[in-house]
């Protein structure tokens, strides 16, 4: 019994952990897509509107997908006040 319910709660969060392909926290309707593999494993796909990089979506070798992007199209990734690019990860998805 111990490890059958074992075996249920290791499923589960392996399926809350799992990165699924949701939409992207941008509008990138008719955007180039130039995707390319790092050399540790991880994939970086940048999505670019004519000619201007608009979002870069990372999705590591292990773990969830992650995005920064330019929300006011001036050609920089968006940043805080203190200089530092926020990341945004997908939480919850269904």
């Amino acid at each position: 019994m111990k490890t059958l319910m074992l075996a249920s709660l290791l499923l589960l969060a392996g399926c809350a952990t799992t990165g699924g392909a949701g939409a992207p926290p941008m509008d990138v309707t008719g955007a180039e897509v130039a995707t390319r593999t790092l050399d540790n494993g991880d994939t970086l796909a940048e999505y670019r509107i004519g000619g201007q990089l608009r979002m870069v979506k990372v999705t590591p070798l292990r773990g969830p997908a992650y995005y920064m992007y330019d929300k006011n199209g001036d050609g920089h990734m968006d940043s805080s006040k203190d200089g530092v690019s926020p990341v945004y990860w997908k939480l919850y998805s269904w």
